[in-house]
């Protein structure tokens, strides 16, 4: 725990301006963003007596190890500042909402020359209209079933358009006349396009032009005695009002409107939006987050707000939201709003009628996802905590291990090894600081010497980023072993970072890093409290000898060995034996599991890809096109390789030089053994015959 008067800046050094200020732990990782009209007011706050401070703050200004702002014009800038940190850098004290689900939006793709309309989650993609979000998928889906009578857009996915489009013959909805078929050209794309937008005006609201269209076409059919046409008509008219009742008219002025209401307590706080256009709850959602600074409704309001406009713009931002309490600097934000919009924004919480009364139902519905949260997590929180003060108490910990690293082994025969490392903080998994390594030191399988190899080049790489901040000062480990030249087995060749790891399958900043001097992040630059390895007394043993020889002292290791579950410490005979029922046990239990499968994962990606190699990958400048046109000309690598240069060069795009490399790679590789077809007993040829 740091005294935050050790790092507390003179009073003449803070600028009395708009600003915004980044508290740093000891390991320079980011932990609390604010921003301030007044920095110097807003920081001489944090550096009060402790027992003035709020509990969160306080725990918040101890975990610190220094301060520093940046300081802005206005302060518009100083919110989109604060926001864009707080995206970039995550830090642990600040507001986060979380989503409780993914939710669903209605989209249509504009983007494609055949307009889609489908059900989408995640990320908005550019070009694509989104309506809702709705609470489930299926009412989406019954919605677009009922408008696809009136507007017959596209709903087939790219292979099922293109197959239809080749055999020249629709699918079923075009024969039951809910797609107009372009796949067969029955509209043009122009035609299709309009049919695309004009659903797109019905959902945004804008459906009494329609509705009317079609009463005035139902008339004159019925007046020219065409009955069925006027049959027709009245269902579409009906399936249209049908449809709009799944949206209940709750505002009568044709409002375009998010109302934003909050619930919370000492700990948690629940938002809930309703989207409101053209008077009607086109979509709702929720978001609870912990309460981990002291923040009031306020601030649970604005940082709402930035998480749910921070990446919109357009029609996206409505013209009026309507909130149960106004932001600090209420001005600031609307016109923050107004620039993302592009237009004025009005920000003000709701005194009388109709909205009022809509505030209060969005409020009940906060309330009550408040107290369904809490009735689901209340043990789960419970419970995590007290898995992690087992693991404490048995391993003789100091402190809870709130942040936890385990590293697997995997390998198939001793071929393609490679080794994972999962993080978990809070008992929680941190997928995107999960990291996968190749084993490079050596040849063979040999499980101990790999987890030497892979520990010793993690904690180096900590080393060498403490080195570079100026936090690690003599001592522990020389300046070949922080570079990776200790000359002993397992040893990575110095200047080879990229032979160290490879990113996650989640490509997301990686949190735990210290920053460079341009403030961006480097990995494994945030040490754990306790490292875990797959394994038994062997296993335990290589990691903790790693540890040693770089003169890390304040990393606990353990081991767990599957066959009986056992919990190994480093120099003991004997196995720490939790009980079955144990949550410490079952939490190891769970981080050893994500470890394993996640280098499983990673190992049958390499042998998967080792295995579909062809002695063409090798050649250099012949990439993957000129690749596909020589096993299309030849129908196999075995008729390639019996081919002479002037054959190669009938290729189109194949030049001599070109032709003469690839004949000189295959006369050097030896041929692939032919595959056997286990069930006949047939050897298969690659070129697609068989022999007995």
């Amino acid at each position: 725990m740091a005294d935050p008067s050790s790092y507390r800046p003179q009073p003449g050094q803070i600028p009395d301006s708009p600003g915004v200020y980044k508290f740093r732990d000891e390991h320079r990782r980011v932990i609390y963003v604010g921003k301030a009209k007044s920095l110097r007011q807003r920081l001489a706050n944090y550096f009060q007596p402790l027992a003035s401070l709020h509990p969160r703050t306080a725990t918040m200004v101890t975990t610190a190890a220094s301060v520093e702002w940046t300081v802005v014009s206005t302060e518009v800038e100083a919110l989109q500042l604060e926001y864009s940190w707080i995206k970039e850098f995550d830090p642990r004290f600040n507001v986060k909402y979380r989503d409780d689900k993914s939710y669903p939006y209605l989209a249509v793709t504009l983007n494609e020359e055949f307009p889609r309309v489908q059900v989408m989650r995640g990320h908005k993609k550019k070009g694509v209209r989104y309506f809702g979000p709705y609470a489930h998928a299926w009412a989406i889906r019954e919605t677009v079933d009922l408008m696809l009578r009136v507007f017959p857009v596209r709903t087939c996915s790219a292979g099922v358009f293109r197959n239809a489009a080749s055999a020249g013959r629709p699918c079923l909805l075009g024969y039951i006349g809910k797609c107009s078929a372009p796949c067969v050209g029955r509209v043009t794309p122009e035609e299709h396009r309009e049919l695309a937008g004009e659903f797109c005006d019905f959902m945004a609201g804008r459906t009494g032009t329609y509705i009317r269209r079609l009463e005035k076409q139902m008339t004159l059919a019925a007046e020219d005695m065409e009955y069925e046409r006027a049959a027709r008509l009245r269902d579409d008219i009906g399936a249209l009002r049908k449809a709009m009742e799944k949206n209940a008219v709750v505002l009568a002025d044709a409002t375009d409107a998010d109302l934003i209401a909050l619930a919370e307590d000492e700990l948690e706080a629940a938002v809930q939006i309703f989207h409101v256009r053209g008077g009607r709850v086109r979509g709702q959602r929720g978001w609870v987050t912990d309460k981990v600074e002291a923040v009031g409704a306020a601030g649970l309001v604005e940082h709402a707000l930035q998480q749910l406009y921070g990446e919109e713009s357009g029609d996206a931002v409505p013209k009026e939201v309507l909130v149960p309490a106004l932001p600090e600097d209420p001005d600031a934000v609307a016109q923050w709003l107004a620039a993302r919009r592009g237009s004025q924004v009005s920000l003000r919480i709701p005194q009388r009628g109709d909205k009022k009364d809509l505030m209060e139902t969005v409020a009940r519905n906060a309330r009550q996802a408040l107290v369904l949260h809490k009735t689901k997590r209340a043990s789960d929180l419970t419970t995590r905590s007290r898995a992690l003060e087992e693991i404490a108490d048995a391993l003789g910990l100091d402190s809870a291990p709130l942040r936890i690293e385990c590293f697997d082994i995997s390998h198939l025969q001793g071929e393609d090894v490679v080794a994972s490392m999962v993080v978990f903080e809070d008992g929680l998994p941190r997928k995107s600081e999960f990291r996968r390594f190749q084993i490079k030191g050596f040849e063979g399988q040999d499980d101990v010497r790999s987890m030497h190899e892979v520990i010793g080049r993690r904690f180096r790489r900590y080393l060498a980023e403490k080195e570079k901040t100026g936090e690690w000062v003599d001592g522990g480990v020389g300046e070949a072993d922080a570079a990776g030249e200790t000359g002993e087995p397992g040893a990575v060749p110095a200047g080879s970072p990229a032979q160290d790891v490879t990113a996650s399958e989640n490509d997301a900043p990686d949190p735990f890093a210290a920053p460079e001097d341009d403030g961006r992040p480097k990995r494994f630059a945030y040490p754990p409290q306790l490292v875990v390895v797959d394994g038994g007394q062997p296993q335990v043993a290589a990691a903790q000898r790693a540890l040693d020889e770089l003169g890390i002292d304040d990393v606990a290791v353990c081991g767990l060995a599957k066959r009986l579950e056992e919990v190994w410490l480093p120099g003991d005979d004997d196995p720490v034996v939790l009980p079955r029922s144990s949550e410490g046990l079952y939490l190891l239990q769970r981080v050893r599991d994500a470890a394993h499968d996640f280098a499983i994962r990673y190992q049958r990606s390499k042998r998967s890809k080792r295995v579909r190699s062809s002695p063409l990958d090798a050649i250099p400048g012949l990439g993957e096109t000129r690749k596909q046109a020589l096993i299309k000309h030849f129908g196999s690598v075995k008729r390639l390789r019996q081919a002479t240069i002037e054959q190669i060069c009938e290729v189109p795009g194949m030049g001599r030089k070109t032709a003469e490399a690839v004949a000189a790679a295959l006369a050097q590789a030896a041929p692939a053994a032919p595959a056997v077809n286990t069930a006949t007993g047939e050897i298969m040829e690659d070129d697609g015959g068989t022999t007995a």
